[in-house]
């Protein structure tokens, strides 16, 4: 374990991560609606129809089509508990240059920038934050979101700090940390031959429920989750892609895949019933949109557990890596209730397998 469990904090570290967990949850909020909702609405906008994805593509090590869809809302943001040290500014680049400030912003020209700006927008409590969250969120490369260290009246404000956050962490570094943790080698990953090194590699995307060696965003992505677990608190990295059509996230709750996915009007009439819900409820509370013959479109999320090939052995000794086996198994699946639902929880179903 990476972070300190909440019985280990101080009572003033308490108060900071149920703060930090109750902004994310806000956060998870925004995050989903403009991955998929928005991207949706966007479709419907240009009258194209939308790529729903296979329910076999949500399993673990399944193929994604190769298709980048140009009308699909991608980003990247990390959002962490603390401060991020400087002396980690080598593989995440956060610097004075792309900090979030008026000149940083006028310069890159990524924001609309009125008589009226307010310089404290960049602050997760202000009103106008997610305003300024979705304006960014086309730039290249990460977001960055932490406590703001600055605030001496108010310790635990968080601010996007940075824009234009690279992630410059080599991917072989990440996958032979990874494995070391894991205890498929003692030192270096290339200590058994380059075989069994490009094995780790490929295990490093599995271990993050990504395809077999891709590259853009979701590379990012991983490559920052696993940097983030040096660091001794929670992170959370949000990353959407135009060629999966999900929204991924990396938290210290493990690896979760969020689309939008068709139901048919039996498989509604089923869920409906099975949670004790009317079908006018369902529709009202987790239907986006109504489908063809009665049924309608949901958005659906995939938690995902490490098996114990993916989990560090109980004794602690060097084992060998046997590539066969699967590194991650569907953990629980669920429909979400649309953004901004207050009263109902998600509705757990078999999709993936039924």
């Amino acid at each position: 374990m990476y972070w300190r469990p909440r019985e280990a904090l101080s009572l003033e570290n308490r108060q900071r991560r149920s703060y930090y967990e109750l902004l994310r949850d806000d956060l998870d909020q925004f995050i989903l609606a403009h991955a998929l909702i928005d991207t949706y609405e966007n479709f419907k906008e240009k009258d194209t129809p939308y790529p729903f994805i296979e329910r076999k593509e949500l399993k673990p090590r399944a193929r994604i089509p190769k298709v980048e869809y140009d009308f699909h809302n991608r980003f990247l943001v990390i959002f962490v508990e603390e401060t991020i040290p400087r002396e980690h500014k080598k593989y995440i680049r956060f610097f004075d240059s792309n900090r979030t400030t008026k000149t940083n912003l006028m310069r890159s020209k990524t924001l609309s920038l009125g008589p009226d700006y307010d310089r404290s927008q960049k602050y997760l409590e202000n009103i106008h934050f997610y305003n300024f969250l979705t304006e960014l969120l086309p730039v290249d490369y990460a977001l960055l979101i932490q406590r703001d260290k600055n605030q001496p009246r108010n310790k635990n404000r968080y601010c996007l700090s940075h824009f234009y956050v690279r992630i410059d962490w080599p991917i072989t570094e990440a996958a032979e940390d990874m494995a070391r943790f894991l205890r498929y080698i003692s030192k270096d990953v290339y200590e058994k031959g380059e075989k069994y090194a490009q094995d780790i590699q490929k295990k490093f995307f599995e271990f993050y429920g990504l395809p077999e060696m891709i590259g853009g965003r979701r590379t990012a992505a991983a490559v920052a989750a696993q940097y983030l677990r040096r660091l001794p608190f929670v992170s959370t990295v949000y990353v959407s892609s135009s060629e999966s059509r999900s929204l991924y996230r990396y938290s210290e709750q493990g690896v979760s895949k969020s689309v939008l996915m068709k139901l048919s009007k039996s498989e509604m009439d089923e869920i409906a019933e099975r949670h004790d819900l009317t079908l006018k409820e369902l529709k009202n509370h987790f239907m986006l949109d109504k489908n063809n013959k009665g049924g309608g479109v949901f958005l659906f999320k995939v938690i995902y557990e490490q098996t114990s090939a993916a989990r560090p052995p109980e004794d602690g000794k060097l084992r060998e890596l046997k590539p066969e086996l699967f590194w991650l198994t569907v953990k629980n699946q669920y429909i979400l209730p649309l953004p901004g639902v207050w009263e109902y929880p998600p509705l757990k179903c078999n999709l993936i397998y039924s």
